[in-house]
């Protein structure tokens, strides 16, 4: 099995492994052309996104900067707008559905690292190695995800939900609420 196959079941896996370096490398040149884009380069960003990006829906409008691990994991839905600054970390499957709002900063992550370091440092001749694993993160239709709110790695967000400013979400949330908080909670049915 693969890095890349271990890395996408959840398993532990080496992201220095060369397939994903090369993934790795990949989006940071396409992300750096994206970046530097002039935002009336409608035709060009577009054409970026589609190569870097797992799947594009018809009118979507990602601001730069934006930044990705990898990008071919990213999956975002039909009119989906993505503010200046997301870091999505697609160290596995990040789904966006349609018609989301993603506020300016938003991180998403996928990664994670066993608690102990005794498990997550491994020493090799050339140095330290870091065992990682992923989760995906998947989000529903119409989401509005507010600004610097950071959505924790295997998090399912339903249909129809806002995510209010600075939040953390460490678990699914469901279809048709506001959420909030350092961990979020549900406040109010929409």
């Amino acid at each position: 099995m693969t890095e890349k196959q271990k890395m996408l079941q959840g398993l532990k896996y080496d992201s220095r492994d060369p397939e994903l370096l090369a993934l790795y490398h990949t989006a940071r040149a396409l992300m750096q052309q994206y970046n530097t884009l002039d935002s009336t380069a409608l035709d060009t960003r577009r054409q970026i996104l589609q190569e870097m990006l797992g799947e594009v829906g018809q009118g979507v409008w990602i601001v730069a900067p934006f930044f990705c691990d990898y990008g071919e994991f990213v999956q975002i839905g039909e009119g989906t707008f993505v503010n200046a600054n997301g870091m999505f970390m697609d160290n596995n499957h990040i789904r966006i559905g349609a018609n989301g709002l993603i506020g300016p900063g938003v991180h998403i992550y996928t990664a994670t690292h066993p608690l102990k370091a005794s498990e997550r440092i491994v020493k090799t001749e050339e140095g330290s190695r870091y065992l990682t694993a992923s989760k995906p993160v998947y989000i529903g239709d119409n989401v509005w995800v507010g600004g610097q709110v950071v959505i924790c790695p295997g998090v399912t967000i339903g249909n129809n939900v806002t995510i209010g400013a600075g939040s953390v979400v460490t678990k699914d949330v469901p279809d048709n609420v506001l959420v909030l908080g350092h961990p979020a909670k549900v406040v109010k049915a929409l």
